[in-house]
């Protein structure tokens, strides 16, 4: 059985970081690219960030320059780096893990920026 699991989200003030992570537990095999997205009320889903296994990345312009992904495959785990936060940045994020013949997602973490 496979688990994904977030963790980092909060409240944090608009200008704020926080630092997403996200792990993978159980039978997973053949990953070959994670990603976050997010889903703000009222919105569909959305892509954030993903990174391959072999390292590129790819950003929505909406975070480009602020936040940063990264991953330990070793680990099978992902962070997200979120600087200059937002309030557009609200949203519950997920995380996925991305194999060959399937996707795995996490329940998610909601992050709110306000002050």
């Amino acid at each position: 059985q496979v688990q994904i699991v977030e963790s980092g989200g909060g409240l944090v003030q608009p200008g704020g970081s926080l630092r997403l992570s996200c792990a993978a537990s159980g039978s997973i095999f053949n990953i070959y690219a994670m990603g976050w997205y997010r889903q703000a009320p009222g919105k569909q889903r959305e892509l954030v960030a993903t990174v391959m296994r072999v390292g590129n990345t790819n950003y929505a312009d909406s975070v480009k320059d602020r936040f940063t992904i990264s991953r330990n495959n070793a680990k099978n785990t992902v962070y997200l780096q979120m600087n200059s936060l937002k309030p557009e940045d609200t949203a519950v994020y997920y995380c996925k893990f991305i194999a060959y013949d399937t996707d795995y997602w996490g329940k998610g973490t909601l992050v709110t920026v306000s002050s």
